[in-house]
């Protein structure tokens, strides 16, 4: 086939394109996609085995951590990963009130692993602003992180940045993007300060963002397509700023970028410390599949790698983490909290995901349908987990039954659902019985692990578990069910 000169020409342009596009990202500091290693697994593979992962299959150079692990730090060590660590919130009172707790922190956590590990954020708490309980350490938040940036000065280290993730809640209003305003309790006393200093120090407003979560709360108002980056046609315009939207994402970040407008910060850059998309949850969780995660991720990781930033910070790079790396069975709560990550705990993949953002639709391997992208509408019951741990069930039990408002009238002696006369009979009555009554004001079918969700109606089983759910009715007892 003869080729033109045109074509050639063409071909170089190309070329010098994606050049200096890579040659770009390198500029602003490296390629924009990192992963968030989370630790709350009981069989996830080893430090060092994971960050072999990380450079071998998910070949990312950035993580964040929850904590300054040694263990994974000095598996780090003469890698060319960038590494983000986390002070926990339990230790911003104390960093907070001396400087001398705050450089005896560093001196323990950062100087034993740095240079040679390449530490490039100090984190200071996690989602500090979303717990009420921890109110009163709100106004020390900024202290804690003054307190850390003078540490490493005075340890002559100057490339380590500080800041601290905030979630969405920290807005009052984020809707329409150009309404974004932080809440009025944080606004003055935190907010204020920490943009100040996130100015100051060149640092980033490290922001968690779940449009997940958000269109989940909101069903039938968000179109699931404008959620997934996967809409074709539909755009939504502010109507004060004129800007013209066409993901929740940008939405959600446009919010943040308009609350630091109004109190004088416009250009105080952002990372996104945490997004994804949950590859399973509970029976009624809606969308919370492997085709939407897969999905999202995907198409976030296109977005974010063609550097096209938000309407209202267009060709800009903006470092975002995905969560997780692994799924990590011992997060409580809901179980999509479960169910977040790029990897199973023994390292193979949930899914088929290039990282570097070239990889089109087209080369994947077919995607499980979503079933659960409607709501849904049968009834659900919560049982003991096929195979717990009968030990640990017994505790369990008593922590159900001592709620009280005859949770476990039923399964005393001589009661309709005494029979089956076993720990686990008896707990999965008693956690189905709990969650049912307690469920609307945040009791979960948890229990440490050991309860699930399930569809089918247990009170059709003598022997639901932990054998087979293969045995005659279950007499007279009767579960209540959601």
């Amino acid at each position: 086939m003869i080729l033109s000169k045109a074509y050639f020409f063409g071909l170089q342009l190309l070329t010098f394109s994606l050049y200096f596009h890579f040659i770009s990202l390198q500029i602003s500091g490296g390629f924009p996609i990192g992963i968030n290693y989370g630790q709350l697994g009981s069989n996830l593979s080893s430090p060092l085995q994971s960050i072999n992962l990380i450079q071998t299959l998910i070949k990312v150079s950035r993580i964040k951590i929850y904590d300054t692990n040694p263990q994974i730090l000095h598996a780090l060590t003469n890698t060319k990963i960038q590494v983000s660590v986390m002070l926990p919130n339990q230790a911003i009172q104390n960093i907070s009130a001396t400087q001398e707790a705050s450089d005896s922190w560093v001196k323990t956590n950062i100087l034993p692993f740095y240079p040679l590990t390449r530490i490039r954020t100090i984190l200071v708490g996690n989602e500090v602003l979303s717990d009420s309980s921890i109110e009163p350490t709100w106004t020390m938040l900024v202290p804690a992180m003054q307190n850390i940036k003078r540490s490493l000065r005075a340890l002559g280290i100057h490339n380590i940045k500080v800041g601290t993730p905030l979630a969405m809640d920290v807005l009052k209003a984020s809707f329409p993007p150009s309404s974004g305003a932080f809440r009025d309790d944080i606004a003055e006393t935190v907010m204020r300060p920490l943009l100040q200093f996130l100015k100051k120090t060149k640092s980033f407003f490290f922001l968690d963002a779940y449009p997940y979560l958000t269109w989940a709360d909101n069903l039938g108002s968000i179109d699931l397509n404008y959620t997934l980056f996967m809409n074709q046609t539909f755009t939504y315009k502010d109507p004060n700023s004129g800007l013209v939207y066409r993901n929740l994402l940008d939405q959600m970040v446009d919010a943040i970028v308009s609350a630091m407008a109004k109190l004088g910060y416009p250009r105080i850059r952002i990372t996104i410390a945490e997004t994804g998309w949950p590859n399973a949850g509970d029976v009624d969780q809606i969308g919370a599949n492997i085709y939407n995660a897969a999905h999202y991720n995907r198409n976030l990781i296109r977005k974010l790698t063609s550097r096209e930033g938000t309407p209202m910070r267009p060709n800009q790079t903006m470092f975002t983490y995905i969560f997780s790396l692994y799924n990590e069975d011992q997060k409580p709560g809901r179980g999509t909290e479960r169910h977040w990550g790029l990897l199973y705990p023994n390292g193979s993949r949930v899914f088929e995901i290039d990282l570097n953002g070239r990889k089109l639709d087209s080369e994947y391997e077919p995607l499980p349908e979503p079933v659960n992208n409607e709501e849904f509408k049968g009834k659900i019951w919560c049982v003991v987990v096929h195979g717990a741990n009968v030990s640990a069930v017994g505790p369990a039990l008593d922590h159900a039954c001592a709620q009280g408002n005859g949770t476990c009238d039923a399964i005393k002696s001589g009661r309709e659902c005494y029979e089956p006369n076993t720990i686990v009979g008896h707990a999965s009555y008693a956690f189905n019985a709990y969650w049912q009554r307690f469920r609307k004001s945040g009791g979960t079918c948890y229990f440490d692990g050991l309860a699930e969700q399930t569809a089918v109606d247990p009170s059709e089983f003598s022997n639901l578990y932990p054998t087979t759910i293969s045995e005659a009715g279950h007499g007279s007892c009767n579960y209540p069910a959601a």
